[in-house]
């Protein structure tokens, strides 16, 4: 690259250009040329015709200049944003769009095309101009030959304990501020220091022997701070000084593109610890880590926004070791689906899965679900008979796969003696049935739930985030609705809103509450729904487990705690606080269009259906397996035998919304629900025109 296109961005050119100027030789420009445009020393790269002038005794003999230079090297010149780009696309041709301003201060516009994309750059001197355009360049891109020069070529500053020897996609936020979304760096992994040398531990989540054997034992811990303590060490570092001559296993490599699982393991005191991460690198630091928890309780210094918010109920399993095992479960689940991501539904942006576990060992686990999608209905395609699905959005469409899964299960127990074992539904003493003991089901959710847990949290937590700060402001808790063929969600309106099925066949917006509010609903009501109720206890998710944007703050606040003034629930309801948690590998953001269509896959059947969002149906016009009416069949099957063993009495079954008002508990806790939202001041729960439940069926 020509010098002149160069800009030197440190002290040390400034100090050569002051010893220039002190010698009196005067710049090739005449003195037209910018403060930050300077000669670049010799490992710079400079020309020429540029050459240092000689220090004055040396007679102007030639022969002393390699010499001097060996004496006094200098500091390798970190490279700018124009050399870096060079590097990366040589020969890029750099065009003049404009020139404006009077002539003392004119202002450049240059513009540059990289990869069919092009940037444009200004500044009071086209190199300035230039050299911005490179650094827009540079932002399409995230890797660099080395990222620390990257950084010091942007003007960045880094901590001296940040090792960027890893995956340079994981830190774009700190090459560019203000760049997209900033995304948490996980390259580095530090202990943090009590300041007396000794380090911080805590035994809350420290990870027992046992667990150590299951071959889960990864580390219990969020994602790191880019941004470690000036005491921090590295958790490989640390173990190899208490364990010198450690061999980490590279056990496997998993994930889509945009979200690579690598898995390492170290064996120590002949137990193995497992870790993973988005390289190898930090698979290493989390099976170290796991390894220094368990054994050495030691544990990260870590941002209250990542914690895990622990269950209040029954807890078998360790947070983090869950959560990570039940993200890698439902994305491995939904990459056998998709013929490892390259089938054209393997599209989406949000990913869902539901997991049963059966005891303490996640090794037991089972993926009773996979969802995708982040729409809904246009209301003039709306089913009076029950055929479409109203909402397309991965959580909720996940939640309906559940349902499914429970009537087979109830169907499996009424089937024979035999089968009866299997389900996982045991009778209940106060009628009806209930789960066998230690069943439990987790949510997974690759990002979180739109509505109230999003609408705050639009970026991942950095290590300054200490929870809300602002917990007391208005909008937080509101109700609010997606908005029909769109995304994002808007509030309720502060009067009760009634829809109507003509006002909505007529143009008006069909309302959906979002995915936040459904889920508080869901840990009040329970997942089963009206129908089931009539046969089951209320049924809770036991945790919630985010892939990526986890803010404990803004997730329990919408999920349970915006209610906790909730009154007089019937019996065996209550209000559900679930496990809450992200992940140790956080996803990355999907940027681009969100599909159309939403898939879903229910344990026990064969492929993915795929349902288009906008009718609720599939391409050919089909009701979806997953409907009210498809339900409501199966729900009247298991009422011909079971009428006699009805939690609450339903004597002629015959229009959905009656069968569902006939549950009366369940009405009754949907009231209450209803109450605490406006008692809260959080607004009125919208619902769908009556209308759609107006339908019958016969078996």
């Amino acid at each position: 690259m020509d010098v002149d296109d160069e800009e030197n961005m440190s002290s040390s050119s400034t100090d050569v250009k002051e010893n220039r100027n002190v010698d009196n030789v005067p710049p090739k420009d005449g003195g037209g040329q910018g403060a930050g445009e300077g000669t670049q020393l010799s490992n710079g790269g400079g020309s020429s015709s540029r050459k240092r002038p000689l220090e004055e005794g040396n007679n102007g003999h030639s022969k002393f200049r390699p010499k001097k230079r060996k004496k006094t090297p200098g500091p390798v010149l970190p490279k700018n944003a124009l050399m870096q780009l060079n590097e990366i696309k040589p020969g890029l041709q750099y065009k003049l769009l404009s020139q404006t301003g009077p002539v003392h201060a004119p202002m450049f516009v240059m513009a540059v095309e990289v990869n069919g994309q092009v940037f444009e750059g200004s500044g009071p001197t086209k190199k300035k101009a230039k050299l911005h355009a490179a650094e827009k360049a540079l932002r399409s891109f995230v890797q660099f030959p080395n990222a620390s020069e990257a950084h010091l070529a942007m003007g960045r500053t880094l901590s001296v304990n940040t090792d960027f020897t890893s995956d340079q996609a994981d830190f774009p936020d700190t090459l560019f501020n203000g760049f997209e979304t900033p995304v948490p760096s996980d390259a580095s992994f530090y202990l943090g220091s009590n300041g007396d040398g000794s380090f911080s531990s805590s035994g809350d989540y420290g990870l027992p022997s046992s667990a150590v054997a299951t071959g889960l034992s990864q580390s219990p811990l969020p994602a790191p701070s880019p941004y470690p303590s000036a005491s921090g060490k590295n958790p490989v570092m640390i173990l190899n000084e208490l364990r010198p001559g450690l061999k980490y296993e590279f056990l496997s490599e998993s994930g889509e593109s945009h979200a690579k699982n690598f898995v390492m393991a170290v064996a120590v005191d002949g137990q193995t610890f497992e870790g993973s991460g988005r390289n190898k690198k930090l698979a290493k630091a989390r099976a170290a880590q796991s390894a220094l928890a368990s054994l050495f309780n030691m544990q990260l210094d870590q941002t209250p926004s990542r914690q895990p918010i622990p269950s209040e109920g029954l807890q078998l399993h360790l947070p983090q070791v869950l959560a990570d095992a039940v993200a890698r479960l439902v994305v491995d689940k939904f990459s056998d689906l998709t013929e490892n991501f390259t089938s054209p539904h393997a599209r989406r942006k949000v990913l869902a899965g539901i997991v049963m576990t059966t005891g303490t060992d996640v090794k037991d686990a089972l993926v009773i679900s996979v969802s995708t999608g982040t729409k809904c209905i246009n209301g003039e395609y709306m089913s009076d008979r029950g055929l479409a699905l109203n909402d397309c959005h991965a959580e909720i469409v996940s939640r309906r796969c559940l349902l499914k899964f429970l009537y087979t299960q109830l169907e499996l127990y009424l089937s024979n003696k035999e089968d009866q074992q299997k389900s996982i539904f045991i009778k209940s003493e106060r009628g009806g049935f209930k789960l066998k003991e230690n069943v439990q089901f987790h949510l997974y959710i690759s990002t979180s739930p739109c509505g109230d847990a999003r609408i705050f949290s639009p970026h991942e937590a950095a290590q300054e985030d200490q929870g809300d700060r602002h917990p007391n402001r208005k909008a937080r808790g509101q109700l609010r609705t997606k908005i029909e063929s769109g995304e994002g969600t808007i509030p309720v309106r502060s009067t009760t809103t009634i829809q109507t099925w003509d006002g909505v066949l007529q143009g008006e917006r069909l309302l959906t509450m979002s995915c936040s509010d459904k889920i508080a609903r869901w840990n009040v009501l329970g997942i089963q729904g009206a129908l089931l109720s009539l046969f089951v206890e209320p049924i809770y998710f036991s945790s919630i487990i985010l892939g990526s944007l986890y803010h404990g703050d803004h997730l329990s606040r919408a999920v349970y705690q915006r209610i906790a003034e909730i009154e007089d629930l019937p019996p065996l309801y209550t209000l559900n606080r679930p496990l809450l948690s992200g992940i140790s590998n956080a996803e990355a953001r999907q940027p681009g269009k969100a599909p159309n269509f939403s898939v879903n896959w229910t344990v026990g059947d064969t492929s993915l259906e795929v349902i288009n969002a906008t009718t609720g149906k599939d391409e050919m016009g089909r009701a979806s397996r997953l409907c009210k009416h498809a339900f409501y069949s199966r729900w009247m099957r298991i009422h011909a035998k079971l009428s006699s063993s009805l939690r609450s009495k339903i004597l002629k079954p015959n229009l959905y919304h009656d069968t569902k008002q006939g549950a009366t508990e369940y009405q009754t806790a949907k009231e209450c629900l209803f109450k605490a939202f406006l008692k809260a001041g959080l607004g009125a729960w919208v619902e769908k025109p009556i209308e759609q439940d107006q339908f019958s069926l016969t078996v």
